[in-house]
């Protein structure tokens, strides 16, 4: 018995059809919407992705890539540009004067205790004798900050001793009473600091005290690389800030040990030619290196690092991407 058309009937002989001849079904339509959203959300970049022609979605997503290779981001490396958490970095072959990597390297900031490598050139410039006695006054006394020493008022040790706890432990007092000595006292100290950055082409550094514990004492990363360069040619200021440990007798001769800042001077994995390590709140941590990868020397200079561990992350960053794929062409500037 024959069956009678409805439209019912009509409707389900249509479809068929459409799918014999190859029509997209509305299913097949919804899946790839589907596709085409998670595929979005795998390459989607940090910032929103926005309704825009094909052209305008390139060049937002090769903005918002180029934004993630410079963000501080401690921890991560793309195998070809170290990320650093530092917020001023200057990486600078010695040999050359190659840049091989700059992040805000002209920023001027405080660099607190890195000015000692400016104390100690002064103070040796003036070749004063090395074996004469300092001794901590009341002067020396930190009162704008409160920072301990353990060189007591009355200490006396040798200007050798002073200029190596400088440098080594970063001894604020010992800093202090270097200036003390200087021929005409610290005013006349100072007035040298300034006019030696003159003379090394410093032309974005103020020095007001020799310490560094004021934030008035200012430069950018890019003259600091200039500063490293030239304490690095005092073969005192070398050895005296690699040094790992030193024990002098303080007052009533019992004797105590100093130790280093930078913990990676006493690496076997370093070669670190000169060291001097930085901090008060205003600077953040502050560290600056003349060290050696392949064979080759070069200066680092990390501003303003979060945290304790941040500026010696940064600095093994930057170790291990000098000794994997950086080399004197290759300039990466943040």
């Amino acid at each position: 018995m024959p069956m009678k058309s409805t439209p019912k009937s009509l409707l389900t002989l249509f479809v068929v059809a459409s799918i014999a001849f190859g029509a997209v079904t509305p299913a097949l339509a919804v899946t790839t919407k589907k596709k085409t959203v998670v595929s979005k959300k795998a390459t989607k970049p940090v910032a929103p992705v926005t309704k825009k022609s094909s052209t305008a979605k390139a060049k937002h997503v090769h903005h918002a890539a180029a934004m993630v290779t410079v963000a501080p981001l401690a921890g991560q490396d793309d195998g070809v540009t170290p990320r650093l958490a530092s917020a001023s970095v200057a990486v600078i072959d010695q040999a050359t004067g190659d840049v091989l990597y700059e992040k805000n390297a002209g920023a001027v900031m405080p660099i607190a205790s890195i000015t000692k490598l400016m104390t100690a050139m002064v103070a040796l410039d003036a070749q004063p004798s090395l074996t004469e006695t300092l001794t901590i006054s009341e002067a020396d006394i930190d009162t704008l900050k409160g920072t301990h020493s353990r060189l007591a008022v009355g200490t006396q040790l040798t200007r050798e001793e002073m200029l190596r706890l400088a440098l080594m432990s970063s001894e604020n007092r010992a800093a202090s009473a270097l200036s003390r000595h200087y021929p005409g006292g610290r005013e006349a100290f100072i007035a040298a600091m300034n006019a030696k950055a003159r003379e090394l082409g410093l032309t974005e550094t103020r020095f007001l005290d020799p310490t560094g514990l004021t934030a008035q004492n200012v430069s950018s990363a890019r003259d600091l690389v200039k500063m490293v360069g030239a304490a690095h040619q005092y073969s005192l200021i070398r050895e005296f800030s690699t040094s790992e440990e030193y024990e002098v007798a303080l007052k009533g001769g019992r004797p105590h040990t100093f130790h280093n800042t930078n913990a990676l001077v006493s690496s076997d994995n370093w070669s670190i030619g000169l060291s001097k390590t930085g901090y008060i709140s205003e600077a953040g941590r502050c560290l600056v290196m003349q060290a050696w990868f392949n064979n080759k020397p070069t200066i680092i200079v990390l501003l303003d690092s979060l945290g304790k561990l941040t500026r010696i992350g940064d600095a093994q960053r930057i170790k291990r991407w000098m000794e994997s794929v950086a080399s004197a062409a290759t300039t990466v500037k943040g």
